[in-house]
């Protein structure tokens, strides 16, 4: 199921409320008819649903009278419909950096973690550098970015129309170079930030 069909209506459905009940703990079909009351086999049928989506897995069993029973709970996928704070958090702890610290001890922080996050992602020693981009985009995408690299001018850019960071980004312009040192990192070239933070910002890191 698209997060885009993911909205208030959904949420009123019973499949909604399912979701929902799930977002507190792990239920058995009979637990959830109990709640809902519905029959076990119509909650079966939106479990079933839900399942098909993404939204909801067995996560074990428990016993039962005659059998065990299926425990169900929500997915990965299912948990990010659901606001976090992680974004305003985020933001916060760069505002207090940024005042408690010099321009330059600021940069040089996020380019630490920029490093960091590369070092755990790079590839041996004997891969070529196309293998090494390849990662870096992967990387990228688990980082909830998506991004391709294309030749300009001779030159290879790793651009991306999804900044992962964009909520920072719009506020702290400087989190981009926590992505270049990363790719800096993986690639193991250099790279400069060259974004554009237009009206419709993009990604853009050329590899040197």
């Amino acid at each position: 199921m698209s997060t885009a069909k993911i909205d208030k209506r959904f949420f009123e459905s019973t499949r909604g409320r399912i979701v929902t009940l799930l977002r507190k703990g792990s239920f058995t079909v009979n637990d959830l008819a109990k709640e809902l009351e519905l029959t076990d086999n119509a909650v079966r049928a939106h479990l079933l649903a839900l399942e098909r989506d993404g939204l909801v897995q067995q996560q074990g069993t428990v016993k039962g009278f005659r059998k065990p029973h299926y425990i169900y709970g929500l997915s990965e996928s299912a948990r990010d419909l659901f606001p976090r704070p992680y974004g305003i958090l985020f933001n916060r702890l760069l505002s207090s950096l940024k005042e408690a610290l010099s321009r330059a001890a600021f940069v040089k922080r996020l380019r630490d973690v920029g490093s960091s996050i590369g070092a755990e992602n790079s590839s041996n020693g004997n891969s070529t550098q196309e293998d090494r981009i390849e990662n870096a985009l992967t990387v990228i995408e688990s980082l909830g970015g998506s991004a391709q690299a294309i030749k300009e001018n001779g030159h290879t850019i790793i651009q991306s129309s999804g900044c992962p960071f964009a909520e920072a980004v719009e506020e702290h312009p400087e989190v981009c170079k926590v992505t270049e040192s990363m790719l800096s990192e993986i690639i193991d070239a250099e790279v400069e930030e060259i974004c554009d933070r237009t009206a419709s910002p993009k990604c853009r890191f050329l590899v040197k």
